[in-house]
């Protein structure tokens, strides 16, 4: 990647603090040749395509040029499910390391999640908490709160710039800090909710029916029988309940990391119907099947479980047809010697922010491999920038390429495969459940607000200044259609009633072996 000063001298200062030169950027239109002019964190202008010389026109005039030639210049990733493990858990993960291996794979925003010790259920903790984060993130970032069963109305006592979106556990696992089990409890969570506005997030597995089948079942000794010990019954049972409240109450739900076939279906009918629902994919179910489990066996041990193919396809179905909202990471890194534990007592989780993009973009490519990135990436954008941008109220600063919001930039190599090895790990487990698997795009500068924070280096990258910013959200837009949801894919009409003319084929080479 190469950089260089602009040539303007005392008497013609740049009017541009950065000019991203050469590539073809991904904007809500599709994807177009343009130079991006950048002042004060903000894009300031898309400009004609100036080339690669120097001398007169806009890239003489910024004191700072990338030369994005021959790449991709895609939106600041926005992953809205992550778990950077601060406070209370930060041997398996924190906030320096967690957002060195975001901006290496071109992520510039996160959501945290709220279970960590202690949890993030009140407002006072709030201030805490970014104290310990400001000066270490290389991203912007905000929190889903958490809530409190013996507390629940703590969601009137929160700030709407902090308290717009609160993460529910309907399931135990080793981190839910509190699991709401009775039926009043959700009720009362939903007309507060619907009372402030907020977006409800959940893991929706239900504990009745688990703890009913732990009663009836012994704990599993082979990893091949954890999705039985975890079966699809629980989050059929759960979703919906869900659908259910959100159509009684109005509130904006939003159910993460869907693994089931039979979830998708009922979710994506659900938001046709008009019920205010939307959903999550994440990468490592849009990558790994149950025939992958002999092979990693505790690496890919999750909540929700590993499925089988055909819930795999449905769910890339739902990514191409705009069914999905979001695609997140739940980067949710654990030890490896607390990944060494006996079957029964393996915590579910991986690490996943820094191969989000790569392994979403190999799945696509290989599922369409005939179209041209240009059409294709807008499609991932979407998911991967503008829709969480939309749901958690950033999308006037965050999102998108256009003039006026923040200068999030990542420069990539469509085209690029590579792979992930243990030296190339930034997360602070040290490990990766994608090792020698083919990822596909490489990420070659990632800007943050105008200021370059990642530079690809030989597979280990320089970092820049660990000064990120807690995002307030004060609107929350429902509804707003992205691009990548009409004509950059040709299919889904953006109107919550997506066609069902392009299923993912069978036998799509997406299984890692």
């Amino acid at each position: 990647m190469h950089t260089s000063p602009g040539h303007g001298g005392p008497a013609a200062p740049a009017p541009y603090d950065l000019l991203v030169r050469g590539g073809t950027v991904v904007t809500p239109r599709g994807s177009e040749r343009a130079d991006i002019a950048v002042r004060a964190g903000r894009i300031a202008a898309l400009l004609p395509p100036s080339g690669n010389g120097s001398g007169a026109g806009p890239a003489a005039r910024a004191a700072r040029v990338l030369d994005a030639s021959g790449l991709h210049v895609l939106p600041g990733l926005i992953d809205s499910h992550v778990h950077f493990r601060t406070p209370g858990l930060t041997h398996k993960e924190e906030w320096s390391t967690g957002s060195r291996a975001a901006v290496a794979g071109g992520v510039t925003t996160v959501i945290d999640m709220p279970n960590t010790v202690p949890p993030l259920v009140e407002p006072a903790e709030l201030d805490r908490r970014r104290a310990l984060i400001e000066g270490r993130s290389l991203v912007d970032y905000r929190f889903h709160a958490g809530i409190d069963t013996t507390r629940i109305e703590a969601m009137r006592e929160w700030p709407r710039g902090a308290g717009s979106s609160f993460k529910v556990f309907l399931s135990g696992h080793h981190t839910a800090p509190t699991v709401v089990r009775e039926e009043a409890d959700l009720r009362r969570i939903f007309a507060l909710a619907a009372e402030g506005g907020a977006t409800l997030l959940f893991h929706s597995e239900d504990d009745t029916v688990f703890a009913l089948l732990d009663r009836w079942q012994p704990a599993p000794t082979r990893y091949a029988d954890y999705a039985r010990h975890r079966p699809r019954t629980g989050a059929l049972v759960a979703t919906a309940k869900l659908v259910r409240l959100a159509a009684e109450y109005r509130v904006a739900t939003h159910v993460v990391h869907v693994a089931t076939r039979e979830e998708a279906d009922l979710l994506a009918a659900a938001a046709a119907d008009g019920i205010p629902v939307t959903f999550e994919v994440t990468g490592h179910h849009l990558t790994f099947v149950d025939a992958d489990i002999s092979r990693l066996g505790p690496r890919i041990r999750l909540r929700p479980a590993i499925r089988d193919d055909p819930d795999r396809r449905r769910l890339w179905e739902a990514v191409q047809e705009g069914e999905a909202a979001t695609i997140g990471s739940d980067h949710s890194p654990h030890t490896v010697e607390e990944k060494a534990r006996p079957v029964p007592d393996v915590p579910p989780g991986l690490p996943g922010v820094q191969e989000l993009f790569g392994t979403v973009w190999h799945g696509l490519r290989s599922r369409r491999p005939e179209e041209s990135p240009d059409t294709l990436l807008p499609l991932l954008a979407a998911r991967l920038a503008l829709r969480p941008a939309q749901l958690f109220g950033l999308a006037s600063r965050k999102g998108s390429i256009e003039a006026g919001k923040d200068a999030d930039l990542v420069l990539v190599d469509a085209a690029a495969p590579w792979t992930m090895t243990p030296d190339r790990v930034h997360a602070k487990c040290g490990w990766s459940a994608y090792e020698g698997a083919p990822l596909l795009g490489v990420v070659h500068t990632t800007v943050r607000r105008g200021q370059v924070v990642y530079q690809e280096t030989g597979g280990r990258g320089e970092f820049g200044v660990p000064d990120g910013q807690w995002l307030a959200a004060p609107e929350i837009p429902v509804g707003t259609p992205a691009y990548g949801d009409t004509a950059a894919d040709g299919r889904a009409a953006g109107n919550g009633k997506p066609g069902r003319g392009h299923a993912a084929e069978p036998g799509d080479a997406c299984s890692l072996h």
